[in-house]
């Protein structure tokens, strides 16, 4: 074990969350606060900005995937808001979350992640799966991503 994973796993251990995980808890606070200063009136150009920021700011191949990402999105559920969550691209139906695009560089992973909140309703029988491993986005995996996301929107929570 490299003397770098040690300090992490000691880090983790001292107080039971990474300092990644920590960093994610600190960019939901200043979202709830930005939100709380803007009061009930969402606004959906800085929230558009804010993600796009973010995604810039990803390192490759999670920015090109990001980017891919929020286009499909966009054209797939155009009544979906882009905002950020943990500091995170999301994208969210009255004001909860439906979807996310997590990097791999956030947390320390070997692939990024699109996850599905509850609020979006793929339920299948008693098991489906929430989120998704992405190492590359090929045309089926972009079909799929927007066929996912029609479903999400369209349907109704259970």
């Amino acid at each position: 074990m490299t003397e770098e994973k040690r300090a992490r796993k000691k880090a983790q251990h001292s107080s039971g969350f990474t300092d990644e995980e920590r960093e994610a808890m600190r960019e939901y606070a200043k979202e709830r606060k930005a939100a709380a200063r803007r009061g009930s009136r969402p606004n959906a150009a800085e929230d558009e900005k804010a993600v796009l920021t973010k995604i810039a700011e990803l390192p490759q191949p999670d920015r090109g995937m990001a980017e891919r990402i929020h286009a499909l999105i966009k054209a797939a559920a155009p009544s979906l808001a882009a905002r950020t969550w943990y500091g995170m691209p999301a994208y969210a139906k009255d004001g909860d979350v439906v979807c996310f695009f997590q990097s791999a560089a956030k947390f320390k992973s070997r692939y990024a992640t699109l996850g599905f909140s509850d609020k979006a309703a793929l339920d299948e029988g008693n098991m489906w799966p929430t989120a998704f491993a992405l190492k590359q986005l090929t045309a089926a995996d972009e079909a799929r991503i927007t066929a996912l996301v029609k479903r999400a929107v369209n349907r109704e929570a259970p």
